[in-house]
Protein backbone atom coordinates (compact mmCIF):
# COMPACT_ATOMS: atom_id res chain seq x y z
CA UNK A 1 0.00 0.00 0.00
CA UNK A 2 1.19 3.33 -0.89
CA UNK A 3 -0.16 5.39 2.29
CA UNK A 4 0.46 9.25 3.02
CA UNK A 5 2.55 9.91 6.07
CA UNK A 6 1.69 13.18 7.32
CA UNK A 7 4.98 15.77 7.81
CA UNK A 8 5.13 18.92 9.15
CA UNK A 9 3.79 21.85 7.32
CA UNK A 10 2.13 19.58 4.73
CA UNK A 11 -1.48 20.86 3.10
CA UNK A 12 -3.68 18.04 2.75
CA UNK A 13 -6.98 18.22 0.32
CA UNK A 14 -10.20 18.03 2.23
CA UNK A 15 -11.19 14.53 0.38
CA UNK A 16 -10.58 11.50 1.66
CA UNK A 17 -10.65 9.77 -1.34
CA UNK A 18 -7.51 11.88 -2.40
CA UNK A 19 -5.58 9.29 -0.17
CA UNK A 20 -7.24 6.02 -1.02
CA UNK A 21 -4.61 3.86 0.79
CA UNK A 22 -5.50 5.86 3.64
CA UNK A 23 -3.00 8.40 5.86
CA UNK A 24 -0.43 7.47 8.71
CA UNK A 25 0.47 10.21 11.70
CA UNK A 26 3.30 9.67 14.13
CA UNK A 27 2.40 11.20 16.75
CA UNK A 28 4.35 12.48 19.69
CA UNK A 29 1.51 11.21 22.56
CA UNK A 30 1.76 13.64 25.16
CA UNK A 31 2.40 13.49 28.68
CA UNK A 32 -0.67 12.20 30.68
CA UNK A 33 -2.59 11.42 28.06
CA UNK A 34 -3.81 7.74 27.14
CA UNK A 35 -3.46 6.63 23.39
CA UNK A 36 -7.46 6.84 23.30
CA UNK A 37 -7.41 10.55 23.92
CA UNK A 38 -5.18 10.98 21.11
CA UNK A 39 -7.03 8.80 18.68
CA UNK A 40 -10.54 10.77 19.72
CA UNK A 41 -8.44 14.18 19.44
CA UNK A 42 -7.12 13.05 15.83
CA UNK A 43 -10.68 11.55 14.58
CA UNK A 44 -12.43 14.57 15.49
CA UNK A 45 -9.86 16.37 13.53
CA UNK A 46 -9.97 14.21 10.77
CA UNK A 47 -13.40 14.08 10.81
CA UNK A 48 -13.90 18.08 10.52
CA UNK A 49 -10.99 18.02 7.99
CA UNK A 50 -11.97 15.73 5.31
CA UNK A 51 -16.01 16.64 6.40
CA UNK A 52 -16.58 12.47 6.73
CA UNK A 53 -18.79 11.55 9.86
CA UNK A 54 -17.85 7.42 9.40
CA UNK A 55 -13.73 7.77 8.83
CA UNK A 56 -12.01 5.31 10.45
CA UNK A 57 -8.91 6.25 12.86
CA UNK A 58 -6.97 3.73 14.58
CA UNK A 59 -3.89 3.51 16.44
CA UNK A 60 -1.14 0.67 16.04
CA UNK A 61 0.20 0.33 19.54
CA UNK A 62 -0.76 1.59 22.72
CA UNK A 63 1.32 3.71 25.11
CA UNK A 64 1.00 4.22 28.73
CA UNK A 65 -0.14 7.61 29.76
CA UNK A 66 2.68 8.42 31.49
CA UNK A 67 4.67 7.73 28.43
CA UNK A 68 4.81 10.02 25.92
CA UNK A 69 7.22 9.14 22.24
CA UNK A 70 5.81 7.63 19.03
CA UNK A 71 2.34 6.67 18.83
CA UNK A 72 1.00 5.35 15.22
CA UNK A 73 -2.52 6.65 14.45
CA UNK A 74 -3.93 5.71 11.22
CA UNK A 75 -6.58 6.94 9.06
CA UNK A 76 -9.07 5.67 6.53
CA UNK A 77 -7.75 2.58 5.00
CA UNK A 78 -4.57 2.68 6.25
CA UNK A 79 -6.09 1.12 9.46
CA UNK A 80 -5.79 -2.08 8.01
CA UNK A 81 -2.02 -1.60 8.75
CA UNK A 82 -2.49 -1.18 11.96
CA UNK A 83 -1.65 -4.98 13.28
CA UNK A 84 1.08 -4.93 11.08
CA UNK A 85 2.72 -1.69 12.68
CA UNK A 86 1.87 -3.33 15.77
CA UNK A 87 4.20 -6.69 14.96
CA UNK A 88 7.39 -3.90 14.34
CA UNK A 89 10.18 -3.62 17.00
CA UNK A 90 10.00 -0.69 19.44
CA UNK A 91 12.65 1.44 21.09
CA UNK A 92 12.65 3.24 24.16
CA UNK A 93 14.66 5.58 26.33
CA UNK A 94 13.64 3.90 30.00
CA UNK A 95 14.05 6.72 33.33
CA UNK A 96 14.11 3.74 36.03
CA UNK A 97 14.32 4.78 40.08
CA UNK A 98 15.74 1.72 42.48
CA UNK A 99 15.19 1.48 45.68
CA UNK A 100 11.57 1.64 45.88
CA UNK A 101 8.66 -0.35 43.82
CA UNK A 102 5.03 0.94 43.15
CA UNK A 103 2.04 -1.42 42.47
CA UNK A 104 1.68 -0.26 38.93
CA UNK A 105 5.65 -0.52 38.67
CA UNK A 106 5.28 3.09 37.20
CA UNK A 107 4.23 6.90 38.87
CA UNK A 108 0.23 6.30 38.59
CA UNK A 109 0.77 4.46 41.99
CA UNK A 110 2.70 5.84 44.77
CA UNK A 111 5.44 3.64 46.22
CA UNK A 112 4.77 1.17 48.22
CA UNK A 113 8.18 -0.18 49.51
CA UNK A 114 11.61 0.40 50.26
CA UNK A 115 14.37 -1.57 49.67
CA UNK A 116 18.34 -1.97 49.97
CA UNK A 117 20.70 -0.34 47.76
CA UNK A 118 23.80 -2.28 48.75
CA UNK A 119 24.20 -4.25 45.05
CA UNK A 120 22.90 -0.93 43.97
CA UNK A 121 25.52 0.71 41.42
CA UNK A 122 26.67 2.17 37.93
CA UNK A 123 28.75 -0.87 37.44
CA UNK A 124 26.52 -3.70 38.77
CA UNK A 125 23.71 -2.37 36.69
CA UNK A 126 26.22 -2.37 33.25
CA UNK A 127 26.60 -6.10 34.65
CA UNK A 128 23.57 -7.34 34.63
CA UNK A 129 22.11 -5.64 31.63
CA UNK A 130 23.56 -8.64 29.18
CA UNK A 131 21.76 -11.20 31.05
CA UNK A 132 18.68 -9.77 30.10
CA UNK A 133 19.28 -9.28 26.00
CA UNK A 134 17.68 -12.15 23.91
CA UNK A 135 14.59 -14.27 23.95
CA UNK A 136 12.63 -14.88 27.37
CA UNK A 137 9.47 -14.92 29.15
CA UNK A 138 8.05 -11.60 30.84
CA UNK A 139 4.91 -11.26 33.05
CA UNK A 140 3.09 -8.52 32.26
CA UNK A 141 2.42 -5.77 35.07
CA UNK A 142 -1.38 -6.53 36.91
CA UNK A 143 -2.23 -2.73 35.82
CA UNK A 144 -2.25 -3.44 31.95
CA UNK A 145 -4.88 -4.18 29.38
CA UNK A 146 -3.74 -8.16 29.18
CA UNK A 147 -7.10 -9.82 29.14
CA UNK A 148 -8.26 -13.10 31.55
CA UNK A 149 -10.93 -14.67 30.47
CA UNK A 150 -12.16 -12.11 28.70
CA UNK A 151 -11.31 -9.73 31.95
CA UNK A 152 -8.78 -6.79 31.47
CA UNK A 153 -6.34 -7.65 34.45
CA UNK A 154 -6.21 -3.92 35.42
CA UNK A 155 -9.94 -4.74 36.33
CA UNK A 156 -8.78 -6.82 38.92
CA UNK A 157 -5.80 -4.84 40.27
CA UNK A 158 -7.96 -1.71 40.54
CA UNK A 159 -10.26 -3.60 42.24
CA UNK A 160 -7.66 -4.49 45.50
CA UNK A 161 -5.87 -1.32 45.23
CA UNK A 162 -9.13 0.41 45.98
CA UNK A 163 -10.05 -2.22 48.69
CA UNK A 164 -6.45 -1.41 50.64
CA UNK A 165 -5.54 -5.41 49.43
CA UNK A 166 -1.73 -6.02 48.29
CA UNK A 167 -2.01 -5.78 44.59
CA UNK A 168 0.14 -8.32 43.36
CA UNK A 169 0.99 -11.51 40.12
CA UNK A 170 -2.31 -13.56 41.67
CA UNK A 171 -1.15 -16.48 39.13
CA UNK A 172 -3.76 -14.69 36.93
CA UNK A 173 -0.87 -14.26 34.12
CA UNK A 174 0.86 -16.34 32.08
CA UNK A 175 3.87 -15.63 30.85
CA UNK A 176 4.98 -14.07 27.34
CA UNK A 177 7.27 -14.60 24.81
CA UNK A 178 9.17 -11.55 24.17
CA UNK A 179 13.00 -10.42 22.83
CA UNK A 180 15.36 -7.82 23.84
CA UNK A 181 17.47 -7.19 20.93
CA UNK A 182 19.91 -4.27 22.50
CA UNK A 183 20.01 -2.63 26.10
CA UNK A 184 22.35 0.50 26.62
CA UNK A 185 23.13 2.44 29.79
CA UNK A 186 22.66 6.21 28.65
CA UNK A 187 23.25 7.65 32.30
CA UNK A 188 23.38 6.91 35.71
CA UNK A 189 22.84 9.20 38.87
CA UNK A 190 23.93 6.95 42.34
CA UNK A 191 22.48 7.43 45.14
CA UNK A 192 22.02 11.25 47.05
CA UNK A 193 24.08 11.50 50.24
CA UNK A 194 21.98 12.33 53.04
CA UNK A 195 21.96 15.69 54.30
CA UNK A 196 22.78 16.40 57.69
CA UNK A 197 20.61 16.72 60.48
CA UNK A 198 18.03 14.17 58.63
CA UNK A 199 16.59 12.35 61.54
CA UNK A 200 15.90 8.61 60.78
CA UNK A 201 12.57 6.87 60.85
CA UNK A 202 10.73 3.82 60.44
CA UNK A 203 11.87 3.33 56.96
CA UNK A 204 15.76 3.06 57.42
CA UNK A 205 16.50 2.11 53.28
CA UNK A 206 15.13 4.95 52.58
CA UNK A 207 18.21 6.95 51.29
CA UNK A 208 17.39 10.38 53.45
CA UNK A 209 15.79 8.20 56.11
CA UNK A 210 12.85 9.40 55.76
CA UNK A 211 9.88 9.32 53.61
CA UNK A 212 8.76 12.06 51.36
CA UNK A 213 4.81 12.77 51.19
CA UNK A 214 3.63 11.07 47.62
CA UNK A 215 0.58 12.63 46.14
CA UNK A 216 -0.62 13.53 42.55
CA UNK A 217 0.35 17.57 43.19
CA UNK A 218 3.86 17.01 41.76
CA UNK A 219 3.68 16.60 38.04
CA UNK A 220 6.96 15.30 36.12
CA UNK A 221 6.94 16.67 32.53
CA UNK A 222 9.61 14.86 30.45
CA UNK A 223 12.34 17.25 28.96
CA UNK A 224 10.48 18.13 24.86
CA UNK A 225 7.11 17.99 26.45
CA UNK A 226 5.00 20.18 27.77
CA UNK A 227 0.76 20.15 28.53
CA UNK A 228 -1.20 23.07 27.95
CA UNK A 229 -4.15 24.11 29.91
CA UNK A 230 -6.52 23.59 26.91
CA UNK A 231 -4.77 20.53 25.82
CA UNK A 232 -5.13 18.93 29.52
CA UNK A 233 -8.79 19.92 29.11
CA UNK A 234 -9.82 18.72 26.38
CA UNK A 235 -7.77 15.00 27.46
CA UNK A 236 -8.52 12.93 30.42
CA UNK A 237 -5.21 13.77 31.52
CA UNK A 238 -6.64 15.85 34.81
CA UNK A 239 -7.61 12.39 35.67
CA UNK A 240 -4.15 10.43 35.36
CA UNK A 241 -2.25 9.96 38.96
CA UNK A 242 1.30 10.93 38.81
CA UNK A 243 3.34 10.55 41.86
CA UNK A 244 6.54 11.82 43.30
CA UNK A 245 9.90 10.35 42.84
CA UNK A 246 11.54 9.62 46.49
CA UNK A 247 14.28 12.14 46.83
CA UNK A 248 18.06 10.54 46.32
CA UNK A 249 17.51 7.61 44.95
CA UNK A 250 19.83 6.21 42.46
CA UNK A 251 18.22 6.81 38.29
CA UNK A 252 19.31 5.19 35.28
CA UNK A 253 18.71 6.43 32.15
CA UNK A 254 18.31 3.09 29.33
CA UNK A 255 18.30 2.52 25.58
CA UNK A 256 15.81 -0.57 25.34
CA UNK A 257 15.40 -2.06 22.06
CA UNK A 258 12.82 -4.94 21.64
CA UNK A 259 9.65 -6.52 20.51
CA UNK A 260 6.13 -6.32 20.24
CA UNK A 261 4.66 -7.35 23.44
CA UNK A 262 7.13 -6.15 25.80
CA UNK A 263 6.15 -4.32 29.20
CA UNK A 264 9.08 -1.94 30.11
CA UNK A 265 7.52 -1.38 33.20
CA UNK A 266 7.87 -5.22 33.77
CA UNK A 267 11.79 -4.84 32.88
CA UNK A 268 11.91 -2.34 35.34
CA UNK A 269 10.91 -4.64 37.79
CA UNK A 270 12.99 -7.17 36.86
CA UNK A 271 15.95 -4.97 36.81
CA UNK A 272 15.43 -4.00 39.98
CA UNK A 273 15.38 -7.52 41.34
CA UNK A 274 18.23 -8.16 39.34
CA UNK A 275 20.41 -6.23 41.89
CA UNK A 276 18.87 -7.41 44.61
CA UNK A 277 16.51 -4.06 45.17
CA UNK A 278 13.46 -2.60 44.27
CA UNK A 279 12.94 -0.49 41.20
CA UNK A 280 9.74 1.17 39.20
CA UNK A 281 9.56 2.77 35.57
CA UNK A 282 9.70 7.14 36.47
CA UNK A 283 9.79 7.95 33.11
CA UNK A 284 9.19 6.42 29.55
CA UNK A 285 9.67 7.35 26.29
CA UNK A 286 9.04 5.44 22.78
CA UNK A 287 11.82 6.73 20.22
CA UNK A 288 11.21 4.38 17.17
CA UNK A 289 8.17 2.16 16.19
CA UNK A 290 9.28 0.15 12.85
CA UNK A 291 10.33 2.30 10.46
CA UNK A 292 9.11 5.18 12.41
CA UNK A 293 11.17 7.88 14.66
CA UNK A 294 10.27 10.28 17.35
CA UNK A 295 12.13 12.65 15.43
CA UNK A 296 9.84 12.78 12.58
CA UNK A 297 7.00 13.17 14.97
CA UNK A 298 3.77 15.35 15.03
CA UNK A 299 2.48 16.76 18.35
CA UNK A 300 -0.74 18.13 18.66
CA UNK A 301 -0.43 21.79 17.76
CA UNK A 302 1.18 20.75 14.67
CA UNK A 303 -1.50 18.62 13.69
CA UNK A 304 -3.80 21.41 13.77
CA UNK A 305 -2.12 23.22 11.48
CA UNK A 306 -2.63 20.37 8.95
CA UNK A 307 -5.87 18.61 9.88
CA UNK A 308 -7.30 22.63 9.23
CA UNK A 309 -11.49 23.26 9.53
Amino acid sequence: MSYLTLRPGMELSHSIEDYPDGIVVVVDKPYRWTSADVIRKVKWMAIKHFRKKNLKVGHAGTLDPLATGVLLVCIGKATKLAESFQRERKQYIAGVTFGATTPSYDREKDVDAFYPLEGVSEDALRAVLPSFLGEQDQVAPLFSAKSVDGVRVYEIARKRYKAGLPVEDLGVLQASRITIYDMQLLSYIGKVVPPEGVRPSDSPHHPFGTVPPLSNRGCYVPQGEHLSDNDSKSTASSRINVAEVPEGLPQAEILVDCSKGTYIRALARDLGEALGSGAFLHSLRRTKNGGFTVDEALDIENLKSILTI
